[in-house]
């Protein structure tokens, strides 16, 4: 991830990092004061606020009353609000501070993306946890100020709402700001990537132009990464399909002419030099039979990977350790487009053992105690609204315990109370007085392969709808489970049917790949996106024999499962069950081509570059 631009001035890094480690440990050791004032802060910044008002908070600044009234939501609550600031209402409805864009989430709504609303002052606290990374990293692997990172990060569409405001990722946001754009020199912030190269809103152009510039620089490389472990491994495919024309870009010293950005032309030709030899070192390391190791054979000097490989992330660490020779794995931070959370301070620890000390002065945190049933899905269904005893359960910061599970809740100086983010965590462990969360998952999401988020029901009307092409044939599914397939690069959801079927007509190859259309034409707007823009490959229907799922049920009783309570798992993504239901496929079939897709954002907002 980027690190936040430092403060003007002579710059030291020993000092600089000296003082970002005593911020961390003055602020862990003192959380719970740091976020008693942080709410009170928020309360009283806000409170003539309308949505404050609308409850009765009446400018009370304190935890207790302020629990007692307000209630814990999601985002459909506050939709309304959302739309009313969206459609150019300027009055104070969630905050005091104007809104200045919304952040779009990978989270949606009805099907389309999540938008956040946030305040100018959110990036100067984005900055700041930027900043605390590198000085925490610098612990434990010393001299990265002495060359350079190579990070593949990327823009993406933008829209605007009917009230001119933008509507943007959170990361298109912070590229696009003058606090990375103007960064002044810092040796953690030096990217072998020039910045025309990054803002580059065509992916092709701007994924072609970065890793030239990678190659071209390798020696000096002594970090690689992306924000997810998914989008590093699209780059490494991209080299693996594009090395010819790299290397004969460096043999020459000239740009293809498929990348025609003025500005990244030039950007990438003051960088680009004739180097016939590196283009003979890339020639004879990308033609060898295997790529196992490939990122340490062409940047011999890289320590780390830096990726998120948390969560539903973690299904790319085999191929990453594949492609790097076991490189670690580092995981720096923990955000979301909501606020910006926490850090690792323990980044070289293994990956599933990763957690995060949540920075107190970033919100105030509170957590929803989890309780979560045995089975074999890989999510945790979390109810939608919370009766007044539950909404009594919530902790703060300083007193979750040791080992429980939570749905995290923040109230952020950008207008947002008591809401539900939709993670749920795992308390690992304490920094003096904060504690350090792994992350378990997203609530309800049951299929991911990139920012997209399936869940069960959206999965089901999914399925539902495509089974309609069968009834023609006297066919119904009978059974059905689901897989995120990442053996496959860009990674695709499999669905595994069982069929029974009371005509005596075949069903034509077609229908199948008609049914496979229809779910994805189905899912919502971040799986569509995904798909068009390649990072989620074509939805695949493997129809298995007669009884397959009475099978899965005996072998998950074998497991200890009860035969009373035994449901169908929805997803699986345990080997040994993957291997049975794929042991009993008797023909598969691939979507024939990408679902439609518009636009990010809701639908009546137009797309902008």
């Amino acid at each position: 991830m980027p690190e936040a631009p430092k403060e003007s001035g002579e710059y030291s890094v020993a000092e600089n990092n000296r003082k970002k480690l005593e911020f961390i440990e003055d602020v862990t050791k003192n959380a719970d004061e740091v976020q008693k004032r942080v709410l009170a802060e928020i309360l009283s910044r806000n409170a003539g606020v309308e949505y404050l008002k609308r409850h009765g908070l009446n400018g009370h600044t304190d935890r207790e009353t302020f629990k007692k009234i307000m209630p814990v939501i999601t985002y459909e609550d506050i939709l309304p609000d959302i739309n009313r600031i969206a459609n150019g209402d300027k009055s104070p409805i969630l905050c005091s501070e104007p809104i200045s864009e919304f952040l779009t989430s990978s989270g949606t709504s009805a099907g389309e993306r999540k938008v956040m609303p946030t305040i100018e002052e959110e990036l100067e606290r984005r900055s700041l946890l930027y900043s605390l990374l590198m000085p925490v990293m610098s612990q434990f692997v010393p001299g990265l100020d002495q060359g350079k990172a190579m990070y593949f990060l990327f823009i993406k569409c933008e829209t605007k709402t009917p009230g001119g405001l933008l509507a943007r990722p959170v990361l298109t946001s912070y590229y696009k700001s003058s606090h990375f754009k103007d960064r002044p020199f810092d040796p953690y912030t030096n990217y072998t990537s020039p910045n025309e190269t990054i803002l580059c809103p065509d992916s092709y152009q701007s994924m072609y132009s970065q890793m030239l510039c990678g190659l071209c620089q390798n020696k000096d490389v002594l970090r690689v990464g992306a924000v997810f472990a998914s989008g590093f491994i699209r780059a490494i495919r991209f080299l693996e399909k594009h090395w010819t024309l790299l290397s004969h870009d460096i043999r020459t010293g000239t740009i293809n002419s498929l990348i025609t950005d003025p500005s990244v032309r030039e950007a990438v030709m003051r960088i680009l030099k004739p180097d016939p030899k590196l283009a003979d070192f890339i020639e004879s390391e990308c033609s060898k039979e295997s790529w196992q190791g490939i990122i340490t054979r062409l940047w011999p000097n890289t320590k780390y990977i830096d990726v998120i490989v948390t969560g539903t992330m973690s299904q790319y660490i085999p191929t990453l350790d594949y492609y790097s020779d076991g490189l670690p794995l580092v995981c720096t931070m923990y955000a979301s487009s909501e606020c910006y959370f926490g850090v690792n301070l323990n980044p070289l620890c293994k990956p599933s053992e990763v957690s995060y000390t949540l920075i107190p002065t970033m919100c105030y945190y509170e957590f929803l105690p989890v309780h979560r049933n045995n089975g074999l899905t890989n999510s945790i269904s979390m109810p939608k609204s919370l009766n007044e005893k539950e909404q009594q359960e919530l902790v703060d910061l300083v007193d979750v315990k040791l080992g429980q599970e939570y749905e995290l809740v923040v109230t952020t100086y950008a207008g947002l109370y008591r809401y539900r983010v939709g993670d749920v965590l795992r308390v690992a462990g304490f920094k003096n007085n904060a504690p350090q969360f792994n992350f378990v998952c997203r609530k309800n999401v049951v299929l991911s392969i990139d920012t997209d988020k399936t869940d069960e029901v959206e999965l089901q009307n999914a399925v539902r709808n495509a089974v309609s092409h069968l009834m023609p044939f006297g066919a119904r599914l009978t059974e059905y489970t689901s897989y995120a397939d990442t053996t496959t690069i860009p990674g695709h959801y499999v669905l595994y049917w069982e069929l029974s079927q009371m005509g005596s007509t075949p069903i034509p190859p077609s229908v199948f790949e008609d049914c496979c259309l229809t779910i994805e034409e189905s899912l919502d707007n971040v799986y569509r996106q995904n798909r068009v823009f390649e990072a989620i490959g074509p939805l695949e229907i493997k129809i298995v024999e007669t009884g397959t799922f009475d099978k899965l049920m005996d072998y998950a009783i074998s497991l200890g499962a009860s035969i009373n309570q035994y449901k169908t798992p929805r997803c699986v993504k345990f080997a040994p069950i993957v291997e049975l239901l794929n042991s009993r496929v008797v023909s598969k079939y691939f979507s024939p081509k990408c679902p439609k897709w518009t636009t990010p954002g809701l639908k009546q907002w137009s797309n902008i570059n």
